[in-house]
């Protein structure tokens, strides 16, 4: 028996890396970009009053994810925000390998058509290939309970990128399938 390779794994080896090769005339496989990890980071402001908050995004975010999720904890003190270091502010994983190009095939072809008046999403790289998408509401993913949700929490998904520029990035992006609703140069 063989091992189970993720549908977008397979697409990647079979038609994207030959794609990217043509469009940008890589004169090595090597050369073309892939995707390295995916970011899953919520924070949480209101945490600081209550720490069951965390505790949940961190559970919810192991669902969506598919793997555990840590919590991330305050760096410094800010009075302002009643904010001590070392206080529970955040939730986060990292996906990487399988686990990553199955939670990209949940996202593209489950989670994002789920978004009321979706009409794409916007083209924000950060000029090294990279591309973070920002979702208002966790519970557009179906391994999400909405009975068990108390608070609707936003989420960003940051999608690290072997490319060099943004225009790599894009076309990794795109050739997976992630419905970019315009394009800047």
């Amino acid at each position: 028996m063989g091992q189970f390779v993720p549908n977008y794994r397979k697409q990647y080896d079979n038609k994207i890396v030959a794609a990217l090769k043509e469009q940008f005339n890589y004169s090595n496989v090597m050369q073309v970009p892939k995707l390295e990890k995916i970011v899953i980071n919520q924070g949480i402001g209101a945490g600081v009053a209550d720490k069951r908050m965390v505790e949940n995004a961190v559970k919810q975010l192991s669902i969506i994810a598919g793997q555990k999720a840590v919590t991330c904890y305050s760096k410094k003190d800010v009075s302002t925000f009643k904010l001590r270091k070392n206080m529970p502010i955040g939730a986060k994983v990292t996906l990487r390998a399988e686990g990553m190009y199955e939670f990209l095939e949940r996202l593209v072809a489950v989670a994002l058509p789920r978004v009321r008046d979706f009409r794409g999403i916007n083209f924000k790289f950060d000029s090294r290939g990279n591309y973070t998408l920002g979702i208002k509401e966790q519970i557009i993913f179906p391994e999400i309970n909405i009975d068990n949700v108390d608070n609707v929490l936003g989420m960003d998904i940051t999608f690290v990128t072997s490319a060099n520029t943004d225009e790599e990035g894009y076309a990794l992006l795109t050739e997976f399938g992630l419905p970019f609703k315009n394009k800047k140069h």
